[in-house]
């Protein structure tokens, strides 16, 4: 990897595991201290290694200068250190002899601790997860406000008023207890649900699979599942559920970089490997008589790794959605089952159901009435393509829906 992409890749990876660490060293309360230490490593890494080339292992060479770069400043800032000096966990007198541990157990333990104080419930579920996307998963503004349809404005003032609300409850980073588990599990799966998504299906204008962040949400989320405690039928449906999706990456897009739709995709390309593991952490989620929206979502996510395209299939993953909706209702969810409908039943029943949904400013409703209309009424299909368009944010969407367009045109 040439550094242009290595330093990004880095940052996504590595730069809120340092973060994380110095949290659990400096407390809440000095968040921001944190982040500046870990983003300061990361410039220089971009001066120096422009210059001197590349390190041996740049990971390591990251660690190893964010640990300076503390105890640097620990020992610049003394009134910094004294004030902190309750939170630090050490015996240790002077900042001198204070230690980072950036061993992955501790890299492991400090990410575990960050999910459960940022998804603290002293903080509105949505804030908790706006935070949690923010700190956790390296998440911009930007990118916060398309995972909850907001603006900006409204995802910067929530941060802020989730991490003052942190503060001011003196919330201290460490291992949940049983009973916190049970209060903060159910914000943290949702949070790595998000991250997930975003990767999967990415609101960025130039890019549509984000296999990175899709990764680090499976990396995440089977942190919790190694941990005894954390080890429950959700997290297990949700990492089942990952990796269904991710086993069809590499069919997703075709050699132009542009998206391949499902019924298109080549299923040869499709990663058997994930696909057992996804049946492996279902058959997992099924112990106990928990059933949640992952579940409903992986049983729907494995159905469509089965390549024959059967009524079982569609009445199946019809059957699934229609529990689903039950369970939690989501507009896109509901749309998503318009298209099973359409599959199991006809396209007739189906545009009646998704009519009812009434997203006349969603590009996926519109693109969905295109698909169904067409065959049927091509001048409406075409009008529904037309409305898709603007609202879409992809340039890789932009050109499957223009190119749906132009065929129906050529009729």
């Amino acid at each position: 990897m040439q550094q242009a992409e290595l330093i990004p890749h880095l940052f996504r990876t590595e730069y809120r595991k340092i973060v994380s660490v110095l949290c659990k060293l400096f407390g809440i309360d000095h968040i921001e201290i944190a982040e500046d230490i870990v983003s300061d490593t990361f410039l220089l890494a971009s001066e120096l290694w422009g210059l001197k080339g590349l390190p041996e292992n740049p990971p390591a060479w990251l660690y190893t200068v964010a640990k300076n770069k503390t105890k640097d400043y620990l020992k610049r800032n003394t009134l910094f250190a004294q004030n902190i000096s309750k939170e630090i966990k050490y015996t240790a007198t002077t900042s001198e002899e204070i230690e980072i541990d950036l061993s992955i157990k501790n890299i492991n333990d400090s990410q575990l601790a960050m999910m459960f104080v940022v998804c603290h419930p002293c903080n509105a579920a949505e804030a908790q997860i706006g935070l949690a996307l923010n700190l956790l998963c390296g998440f911009g503004v930007d990118e916060i406000a398309n995972a909850f349809l907001t603006n900006k404005t409204v995802i910067y003032k929530r941060l802020q008023r989730a991490k003052e609300k942190l503060r001011i409850e003196k919330i201290k980073i460490e291992q949940p207890t049983p009973s916190e588990i049970n209060d903060r599990l159910p914000a943290v799966l949702t949070t790595l649900y998000l991250l997930f998504n975003e990767g999967y299906y990415s609101s960025g204008q130039d890019i549509t699979l984000r296999q990175d962040l899709c990764l680090e949400a499976m990396r995440l989320t089977y942190m919790l599942i190694e941990n005894e405690h954390l080890n429950q039928p959700e997290a297990n449906a949700l990492l089942s559920l990952m990796c269904f999706h991710s086993s069809r990456f590499d069919s997703r897009l075709n050699q132009y970089g542009e998206i391949v739709l499902y019924q298109d995709q080549d299923t040869d390309l499709w990663n058997q490997e994930l696909i057992e593991k996804g049946e492996y952490f279902l058959n997992q989620a099924s112990q106990g008589d928990t059933l949640s929206k992952y579940h409903l979502e992986a049983g729907i996510a494995y159905w469509h790794t089965i390549k024959a395209d059967s009524e079982k299939k569609w009445e199946s993953i019809l059957f699934m959605y229609n529990h689903l909706l039950l369970i939690e209702y989501s507009p896109i969810a509901a749309l998503n089952r318009t298209y099973a409908l359409a599959k199991a039943r006809g396209k007739k029943e189906a545009i009646i159901e998704a009519e009812k949904i009434n997203l006349t400013g969603n590009h996926l409703y519109h693109s969905l009435l295109g698909e169904l209309y067409t065959g049927i009424d091509n001048t409406k299909a075409i009008e529904h393509f037309h409305n898709a368009l603007a609202f879409i944010k992809s340039t890789a969407d932009k050109l499957i829906i223009s190119n749906k367009i132009l065929k129906l045109m050529e009729l």
